[in-house]
């Protein structure tokens, strides 16, 4: 598989390649909550793994999904480069601080976005992370920004967007939410972006709406006689290509 290289270019002049907020490969930023979880099922009583009836064999969890670890370790992050603290007034409006003097631009407060819905359970008022380091990439290739996918506990959200960073090489700003009833410090070192840079080409869909009742029962049966074996493993074993990220 052909390498492509992306570089992150620094916004600041103090800042270093050992600097806590260096982008990296998001899998170096896997949660413990995800490192700790079992791939199999296992009975709260007694702790033993549940058993097919049938088989015999353990029952998968989603830890044991390729494609719930591919899309959280695709791409690379960008990670808070000092302690933030979050907080709100007497009449429950959230605020933000940078505690290091140096980032003090690093978080923007905003006004509510007009028109754009808030999503439910977060304050109205949003904020921006003004990102430490820009991106380039090679001629063809544009990123996708976003939340860390499946990242539910942490107490914020990213929104997404799309740039051509092989056009485009700034910095710019990401605009986020707060959780409501969250407030407190968030660490130096949280990744707050999930970024992963594709090749640009066009797309037709088509519909295909051939198949019979008996063709799609004998498909789906063939389907679930080779990826729903006992133990699971093969989709990862069989089909799952891995990407590096370096």
């Amino acid at each position: 598989m052909d390498t492509k290289k992306i570089k992150f270019v620094s916004n600041r002049p103090w800042l270093t390649k050992e600097s806590i907020s260096k982008p990296e490969p998001i899998l170096k930023t896997i949660p413990e909550w995800y490192r700790n979880a079992d791939r199999f099922a296992r009975d709260p009583a007694s702790g033993k793994h549940w058993k097919m009836p049938e088989t015999g064999g353990k029952i998968p969890t989603w830890k044991a999904c390729p494609a719930v670890f591919d899309v959280m370790g695709s791409g690379y992050t960008y990670k808070t480069p000092c302690d933030l603290e979050f907080f709100e007034d007497a009449e429950g409006n959230i605020h933000g601080r940078v505690l290091d003097d140096r980032y003090a631009n690093f978080l923007v407060e905003r006004m509510p976005l007009n028109q754009f819905p808030h999503p439910q359970g977060y304050h109205q008022k949003h904020f921006a992370w003004w990102a430490d380091w820009a991106v380039e990439l090679p001629e063809g290739y544009s990123a996708l920004y976003t939340q860390p996918m499946n990242r539910f506990e942490l107490p914020f959200l990213t929104t997404s967007g799309i740039v051509d960073n092989d056009k485009v090489h700034l910095p710019g700003t990401m605009p986020f939410f707060f959780l409501k009833g969250i407030t407190g410090i968030l660490p130096a070192g949280t990744p707050y972006a999930q970024i992963i840079p594709f090749k640009r080409e066009h797309w037709e869909a088509e519909i295909d709406v051939s198949l019979s009742l008996e063709e799609m029962e004998t498909k789906n049966q063939a389907n679930s006689e080779k990826y729903r074996k006992p133990d699971g493993g093969i989709y990862q074993k069989e089909v799952w290509e891995r990407r590096k990220y370096q």
